[in-house]
């Protein structure tokens, strides 16, 4: 179909299924544009305005993404990674895979998405990573994505890939002192997210992976300047370019 009714589109097809964090690769080290807007199957543009919207936004050179306003209509229909104003440059702590666009000289420079994630996760290891490099994930104030997520989605990859991936976020990422707290905090919070049977045994699956595969991936630990930052912005919300970008100048 798409060969048949876009012809000037390059297709490029697996035989296999390689998982989206390995496609989201390929895919940047094959695009010749500068930047990359990646959009999910079950996600579409509200206006045609978008696209044009978020290229004007990467304003300062220190922007390595920028996060788009999406909205979840099968959901709440909140509206998400909007900034809070327009005035200025609201700096966050990660961004959403289905809606965000990125500069692609950096992205390659940093070694892309970390395959062995295989799915979920992804973003916020790559905004900590990014921040460790001295850039920063832009909220945007464009028309927002909608995210027509299935309200049949199997919860089951989700829950294991989830825990496994939050126990390795923070075996790599984590400095030394912050370690020991995090990951038996990540850990606790994993394991009681949900009391439902078939949920929590993909949960204590996927924390035994987690520890099992921390052994064999190994530690690249940010400062603890650029961890407490990143943290900060987890629990206290969007603050200014400002005000963020110097603390990591001064690492």
């Amino acid at each position: 179909m798409v060969l048949s009714k876009f012809p000037t589109v390059r297709l490029e097809r697996s035989e296999e299924s390689l998982g989206l964090i390995v496609q989201r690769n390929f895919a940047a080290s094959i695009a010749t544009g500068d930047i990359i807007f990646s959009l999910d199957d079950d996600a579409e543009f509200t206006t045609v305005n978008i696209v044009n919207h978020v290229l004007k936004e990467f304003t300062d050179s220190r922007i390595g993404v920028v996060a788009i306003p999406y909205l979840e209509p099968r959901k709440d229909n909140t509206l998400y990674q909007s900034a809070p104003d327009s005035h200025g440059i609201w700096v966050t702590n990660s961004f959403i895979g289905t809606a965000h666009a990125l500069k692609r000289d950096i992205f390659l420079r940093l070694g892309g998405y970390r395959e062995h994630l295989v799915h979920q996760g992804e973003e916020g290891d790559y905004a900590l990573r990014l921040m460790e490099a001295g850039y920063v994930v832009r909220l945007s104030c464009a028309d927002p994505i909608k995210h027509w997520e299935s309200p049949k989605r199997d919860l089951s990859r989700m829950d294991y890939y989830g825990t496994r991936n939050s126990i390795l976020f923070v075996w790599q990422n984590a400095p030394l002192v912050y370690l020991p707290v995090n990951i038996i905090v990540t850990t606790f919070k994993c394991l009681f997210f949900t009391i439902k049977p078939e949920r929590l045994w993909n949960r204590l699956y996927g924390i035994f992976k987690g520890y099992h595969d921390c052994f064999f991936e190994k530690r690249l630990a940010v400062s603890w300047r650029t961890y407490r930052i990143w943290r900060y912005l987890r629990k206290r919300g969007p603050r200014g370019i400002e005000k963020v970008v110097p603390s990591l100048n001064n690492m």
